[in-house]
């Protein structure tokens, strides 16, 4: 009775909406001027107060600052399925499809995760309890890339006759059933402790991964759709466009400028609610401008009012030659999601040791792996912690579980109204290339970030020399490995075929070579015994010998 007393109350009193004033929205929305006049010195403003994870917050907030975390996301989140559907040439009702189902996806398993809910008769949770907003992973691009390129020629996915791709729903039921069976992997590493987790994939592993998905995404898609979209020749995006252009044309080129000019005029003048959406402020600009110059395709009348998942469905399979590869995709994630999930509690000023710091690692590592379960059942590709939302906890000072849990009630919503992603994919090409390659190298700098946590001993030299030897190599010189089993004759033996396609992944992807390489490197390096030489005397002859190795103490 006193909890629809205290519902009531917030629901009809001006503390209950507003606040006691304690909020400084003025803040919030009042655009910035960061560079001093002269004889006029900058206006500090005052900080708004920490609203810590329990804090009982008014309506208001709760609305705003949920907002800011689905717009904050929007972009991650729409990003992957839009690039799937791309490479396999899905009709515009089904991308459209794609769309909404991976926001209302994202929605459902964000509320899972922040719900940190208990197993019965065990000591392991599920979710993190905090603020982590979960989204389809852009590390199993490259690894669907492959796999997508893989079916087109090997047959099975259908070209017409000049060799044109056709769509081909039967290849995203095989990425997402084989997605489902290599999520085992990580559900059972969340069983494991956390100091097992970071021996088996530290910091020189996880920051190698994350630069060549990052490297890979802007090569492959985010520098292509800018230029006028994958697959096109004479005419981009294709020759029934409003305004065909060659590919690369000035046009393209212009137009993903400005998108990537109103991400930097945001970050710099705008509020700290414009920063938060500023991708998607980026996008609309685009796509205003580009359909006033007549680029646009309206995309919306394909899309239906009102949708939610299941409404397509696509037959599950397994392909047996992206399995290693996925499963070394579901490795990293959770590598990530341990660094997330700290990030996450650093921003909510939480304890980052302790048994309730492990309970939230080991929580949100177990719904990352049952995420890439329930997602494939939903359609969707694997899903992972978002780490952009941790600034957004950090700008706003707002830590709040309950304002967490607004956010996917907006991305639900979002999915459900089907016009929305309808917007969405009008949005040319070229303005959604030159938002997305902002956005790859976002998570370029997340991984050269962790290298800057690293001692930089000459046991981490040689462990991403070798690493990145082979991962550049490869993103570099994609066909390098062409001919890597010629004159081998497999007999119509279909088992050695898949094994055959495994290896052929696995050397043509560079974040999963490098990936696998610096695990290797890893185990079988020694460690330096004495970390106080300077290496750089070492380097310029100063010191007459190197320090001798030794084979304990492998995890740094």
């Amino acid at each position: 009775m006193q909890t629809l007393k205290a519902i009531i109350t917030k629901l009809t009193t001006k503390d209950g909406w507003l606040g006691n004033n304690s909020f400084n929205y003025a803040s919030l929305f009042k655009p910035q001027f960061p560079y001093s006049l002269p004889n006029k010195p900058r206006k500090r403003t005052k900080p708004s107060p920490f609203f810590s994870l329990d804090t009982e917050l008014p309506i208001l907030i709760l609305l705003v600052t949920g907002l800011q975390h689905a717009l904050a996301c929007l972009a991650g989140v729409i990003t992957p399925p839009m690039i799937i559907s791309s490479s396999l040439n899905f009709s515009p009702d089904l991308q459209s499809y794609m769309v909404s189902s991976s926001l209302i996806c994202s929605g459902i398993l964000s509320i899972i995760q922040m719900l940190h809910l208990k197993i019965p008769y065990t000591n392991k949770f599920i979710g993190t309890g905090i603020v982590t907003i979960v989204g389809v992973s852009f590390n199993t691009i490259p690894v669907f890339t492959s796999m997508a390129n893989r079916m087109y020629n090997n047959g099975t996915c259908p070209m017409d006759d000049q060799g044109n791709k056709l769509p081909c729903p039967e290849a995203y039921g095989y990425f997402i059933g084989t997605c489902m069976l290599a999520s085992l992997l990580e559900i059972g590493i969340s069983l494991l402790p956390s100091k097992v987790i970071k021996r088996i994939c530290p910091r020189v592993v996880s920051s190698t991964v994350i630069i060549m998905i990052a490297c890979n995404l802007i090569q492959s898609s985010g520098f292509v759709n800018w230029a006028g979209g994958s697959d096109c020749t004479t005419a981009c995006p294709s020759a029934d466009a409003p305004r065909p252009l060659p590919y690369g044309a000035i046009e393209f080129i212009g137009l993903g400028f400005l998108a990537v000019l109103t991400i930097l005029l945001v970050e710099i003048f705008g509020s700290p609610f414009m920063k938060s959406g500023s991708l998607i402020i980026a996008l609309a600009v685009g796509s205003i401008v580009a359909a006033a110059c007549g680029y646009c395709i309206n995309k919306t009348r394909e899309s239906p009012v009102i949708t939610f998942i299941w409404v397509h469905t696509f037959k599950l399979r397994l392909d047996p030659p992206s399995i290693l590869p996925i499963m070394a995709i579901y490795l990293v994630n959770s590598i990530e999601a341990l660094g997330d999930v700290t990030a996450a509690s650093e921003a909510s000023r939480l304890s980052i040791t302790g048994d309730k710091f492990d309970e939230r690692i080991q929580g949100g590592i177990l719904a990352d792996g049952l995420a890439g379960i329930f997602a494939g059942a939903m359609t969707q590709a694997p899903m992972s912690i978002f780490a952009q939302n941790n600034g957004i906890i950090a700008l706003t000072r707002v830590a709040n579980r309950s304002a967490g849990m607004v956010c996917p009630c907006y991305l639900i919503l979002f999915g459900i109204l089907g016009k929305i992603s309808g917007v969405f994919l009008s949005i040319p090409n070229p303005v959604l290339g030159g938002v997305t390659s902002f956005l790859f190298a976002n998570v370029l700098v997340s991984g050269v970030r962790i290298l800057g946590t690293l001692s930089w001993q000459r046991r981490d030299r040689i462990i991403l020399s070798t690493a990145w030897m082979f991962a550049f190599g490869v993103l570099l010189v994609p066909d390098w490995a062409a001919n890597f089993f010629r004159g081998v004759q497999t007999n119509g033996n279909e088992a050695l075929e898949g094994w055959f396609e495994t290896i052929e992944t696995i050397v043509s992807t560079p974040s999963i070579i490098g990936c696998l390489m610096a695990i290797l490197m890893n185990l079988i390096i020694p460690s330096d015994v004495d970390e106080d030489v300077n290496e750089n005397d070492i380097e310029r002859g100063i010191l007459s010998e190197v320090p001798s190795f030794k084979s304990t103490d492998m995890e740094k």
